[in-house]
């Protein structure tokens, strides 16, 4: 029964790393694309994208099922059951991730005055920049049983925060002193949609961080300030 026991989490956390892995490298297109400061990006890397998030809803699906049967079938100790339910708490985190990577393709792809969104886009680039290494730090705090990775990421959630208070400043400045027609306006309001969305990729990878140090200390740190 241990061996087998075993054997499933060893599935289950390699299951995690591939998964992982692709979000990660989702989040390294998506870089790419906007720090190009394009509104329209290459049909074939859209398509990547697409595609791989399609894969992330399937995989996702695969390993709830391997952790539910695993806890069902092998009753693990306390410690593999606080591991496991981590990865599960980071997995639903991470699923929201890749869901958000294609809400912000869309977003960019909506703007309809490139312009805005040049001028903005270097915001833009260093708030998903910042997000993303927030992501992979949190991973890194799971995976290496880190919890000073752990609390980095969960501290530099305010640093994303002030990236987006700066963005919607310019954007404000920008409309006052521009002649405001519709397709300007929805420039705007897909331009704050799209930061809004990066600032919860941040937020879930203070949701990972969070799930790290109770995977790691069996404290559940959430909705509570961290000294």
């Amino acid at each position: 029964m241990t061996l087998k026991k075993d054997d499933a989490i060893k599935a289950i956390m390699s299951d995690f790393e591939e998964f992982a892995n692709l979000v990660l490298h989702q989040l390294d297109l998506l870089e790419t694309l906007i720090s190009t400061g394009e509104t329209k990006f290459p049909k074939e890397k859209s398509k990547e994208l697409y595609d791989n998030e399609n894969t992330l809803d399937k995989m996702e699906v695969k390993i709830s099922d391997k952790i539910i049967n695993t806890i069902t079938l092998y009753q693990p100790v306390a410690s593999d059951i606080r591991k496991i339910m981590a990865c599960y708490r980071i997995i639903m985190s991470l699923e929201r991730v890749g869901d958000m990577v294609i809400n912000v393709l869309n977003f960019v792809e909506s703007i309809k005055t490139p312009e805005v969104y040049t001028k903005l886009s270097e915001v833009v680039s260093n708030m998903l920049i910042q997000s993303s290494n927030m992501v992979n730090k949190s991973l890194l705090a799971f995976t290496n049983d880190d919890k000073d990775y752990a609390i980095w990421t969960i501290k530099n959630d305010a640093v994303v925060d002030e990236l987006n208070k700066k963005m919607l400043k310019k954007a404000i400045k920008k409309s006052v002193s521009s002649n405001e027609d519709k397709e300007l306006l929805m420039s705007f309001i897909n331009m704050n949609s799209m930061v809004s969305t990066i600032e919860r990729i941040a937020d879930q990878a203070t949701n990972i961080a969070e799930a790290a140090i109770y995977s790691i200390e069996g404290k559940d740190i959430r909705h509570k300030d961290l000294k």
